[in-house]
């Protein structure tokens, strides 16, 4: 029948509409406090109210943090908050939740977060293909001068910008 849209061509058009890898929650401050060596894209164990606020951008990941607990990630602190359309089966704001890795990756990074200063943060959380995925950061604290020199390095960058902008006119 020539009036008949096939399913395939539906389902086309509902995939390309999703934008894809859509950020929900950007932790900005890592960058400044971490030196960042690695990342890892990981799954998010969730439950419904869960994703449902995710998608609507109620997320905070600045005080986050990944730990090793019992051979598994677990990713703590992260504050989502409880879906405005749920019922008495809505979430708890700050649980923990399981990160889904390959097994090679949880023993690698959790030798790695063992030794000193080094930490898995979140770096932001999107969805990417209809499910959450975050980005894992393999971070090294930095200590206080070392911000200090990167407030200084950035003002110097900025400065030099400023001058070969106004050159070129």
């Amino acid at each position: 029948m020539p009036g008949k849209k096939s399913r395939a061509s539906k389902k086309n058009k509902k995939q390309t509409a999703l934008p894809i890898n859509r950020p929900l929650a950007i932790n900005r401050q890592v960058r400044f406090n971490y030196d960042i060596s690695e990342t890892v894209e990981a799954g998010l164990v969730l439950t419904g109210t869960e994703i449902k606020s995710i998608r609507q951008g109620n997320v905070d990941i600045r005080d986050a943090y990944a730990q090793p607990i019992n051979g598994e990630l677990w990713l703590q602190n992260v504050h989502i908050k409880p879906y405005e359309q749920g019922n008495i089966r809505n979430h708890e704001p700050r649980r923990p939740r399981k990160l889904l890795l390959h097994r090679s990756q949880i023993i690698h990074f959790s030798s790695i977060v063992s030794e000193k200063r080094n930490t898995l943060v979140p770096l932001r959380i999107y969805i990417k293909s209809r499910v959450a995925k975050v980005l894992i950061g393999l971070g090294k604290g930095k200590r206080q001068y070392e911000k200090k020199q990167t407030l200084v390095d950035r003002a110097i960058e900025r400065d030099t910008e400023r001058e070969m902008k106004s050159m070129r006119y």
